[in-house]
């Protein structure tokens, strides 16, 4: 406090004391305050792509992700947190924080050669409907996006046109990752801002590609916006297939998974359950029909080689989350910045056998190969659930969810009962940002971490027909191929193993009825097959 000396020599000794006590009062108060943050959080949304339920060290998997399970330990890790079972739905909602059919992304994206015929499945995202980047820059952020876009093939839908100031990474879907293929020529960009990149022919990688663009945005921030908060959306693309990992983190993997697969799920169920991730309400679902038993398994060697280079594509992708954080931390951008993990759909069962792009010359995870880890890995992937990605079970849609915000939020041991869903990040994002979310079918997340008590949660899914509702612990669910619906309660039965649709008809008819107002609303039409697997 600074005081003029005239007005000092006329007060007393005990006014001169009364004012430092108020001084120092104020400085009590305001330093009370110190562990909030004075200024807009920076924020940080990371997606991984293809990967399950249970493929991260602290969600039960034996892959070494530290960074990750670091991030979960000083924060908050979500039980049920839901995607839209598929890339280009969940991406949609992410940006948007509308339901995938409201915004033009019910199915997948259309090339840019497509005749564009407006409506729910149109492949692209409605501009009547802000992005998250849109949003934020008007509230005063930077806005930056490396990795996967996958919602908008044609260069009018690009990341630039929706509110990212820079941008790089691979506007289509699933591709190398290290080259644009002779097969993907055409198909695929890899674009830095709204230019095409050149692939260096030795050196690059897709994953560190992402990463060094990402950490290039944020020493620029520090340097020339020290004090402007930003957005950055990490949208990876491993551990979606091809299989392609660098070598030396191949090798750490090898003979941990000539144990086969019966063997690593019924390890990481043991694992979830000494976490306190699960508890006896979570029944390991049987192995899927059509996997055989390891020990009844043909050309073993093939398939370690293949969950090898799956896991050591989450680990350099885990790694690269590591360098980004150090970056953070150097820069001082650390502790205000909200970083939220999530990944896309559950685990993968889908092959590309029928594309002809693997060189069977190469060695599987190399440049030239071309391939998919499978069914039986997908289960092991999506440990305890059934199903996966595409189908509306919890294997197709339930996400690992790690929310870390050193200046915000309080670490809280063990897994959060909370439910969530990726559209409800944006309204996330935008509470955050001080802005007022409107006409939203979601809502902040706050209320993980700050006490207060959450809606009841409804939530609706479609896609390539396959259907469900949750209503808060009730959940409705059919596949496009079956003529019943079936009746969960997730509270008792989170893993989907007794199916109560007859026993309470009532409940079905309530839910159904509830279901079909939705899909008329956002624009569910007759089931379309996707004619393209990413």
């Amino acid at each position: 406090m600074i005081m003029r000396k005239r007005n000092y020599q006329r007060y007393g000794t005990a006014s001169v004391l009364l004012l430092a006590l108020l001084a120092g009062t104020y400085v009590l108060l305001t330093s009370g305050k110190a562990d909030k943050p004075q200024q807009k959080p920076n924020i940080i949304f990371i997606m991984a792509d293809d990967m399950g339920y249970s493929d991260i060290g602290c969600y039960g998997g034996e892959v070494n992700t530290p960074n990750l399970d670091k991030l979960a330990a000083n924060g908050i890790k979500l039980r049920s947190f839901y995607n839209n079972a598929r890339c280009c739905p969940t991406r949609a909602s992410l940006l948007t924080g509308q339901y995938p059919h409201q915004v033009g992304m019910g199915l997948m994206v259309t090339l840019a050669t497509t005749k564009i015929q407006p409506g729910s499945y149109q492949g692209f995202l409605d501009d009547r409907y802000p992005t998250i980047a849109e949003e934020l820059k008007k509230a005063g952020y930077s806005t930056y996006m490396t990795g996967k876009w996958h919602v908008g093939e044609r260069e009018q839908h690009w990341p630039l046109t929706r509110g990212f100031e820079h941008y790089f990474g691979l506007i289509s879907g699933a591709s190398s990752f290290y080259e644009i293929i002779p097969q993907e020529i055409g198909k695929r960009h890899v674009v830095n801002d709204d230019k095409d990149y050149e692939i260096p022919k030795e050196g690059f990688y897709m994953t560190d590609a992402f990463t060094d663009h990402a950490i290039q945005y944020l020493d620029a921030q520090k340097t020339n916006q020290p004090n402007k908060p930003f957005f950055l959306y990490m949208a990876y693309t491993a551990p979606h297939f091809p299989m392609h990992a660098l070598e030396e983190d191949v090798a750490k993997y090898m003979k941990l998974y000539e144990q086969g697969w019966d063997v690593t799920r019924e390890k990481r169920y043991k694992k979830m359950s000494q976490l306190g991730l699960t508890d006896s309400r979570y029944h390991l679902t049987e192995r899927t029909a059509g996997i055989p038993a390891w020990d009844q398994a043909t050309d073993k060697k093939t398939w370690v080689r293949k969950m090898a280079v799956y896991a050591a594509m989450i680990d350099r992708m885990d790694q690269n989350i590591g360098r980004m954080i150090s970056t953070l931390k150097k820069n001082g951008q650390y502790q205000n910045t909200m970083i939220i993990f999530l990944s896309d759909n559950g685990g993968c069962a889908e092959s590309v056998s029928n594309r002809n792009f693997n060189d069977t010359t190469k060695l599987i995870g190399q440049r030239g190969s071309y391939v998919t880890y499978d069914e039986p890995w997908a289960n092991v992937s999506n440990t305890p659930f059934k199903k996966y990605k595409h189908f509306m079970h919890e294997g197709g849609m339930i996400t690992p969810c790690i929310i870390q915000w050193p200046a915000g939020i309080k670490p809280k041991p063990g897994y959060s009962n909370e439910i969530g869903h990726v559209i409800d990040l944006l309204p996330t994002g935008l509470e955050l940002a001080g802005v007022k979310a409107k006409d939203l079918p979601g809502e902040s997340l706050s209320y993980v971490w700050n006490g207060k008590k959450a809606s009841a949660k409804t939530y609706c899914w479609e896609h390539e027909g396959n259907q469900a509702i949750r209503k808060e612990n009730w959940k409705l669910v059919k596949d496009v191929d079956d003529a019943a619906w079936e009746l969960y309660d997730l509270a008792k039965d989170p893993c989907e193993t007794h199916d109560l649709a007859k026993a309470k008809p009532q409940q079905v008819t309530a839910m159904i009825a509830e279901y079909e107002t939705w899909a008329k609303k956002v624009g569910v039409q007759t089931p379309k097959k996707n004619n393209k697997s990413e």
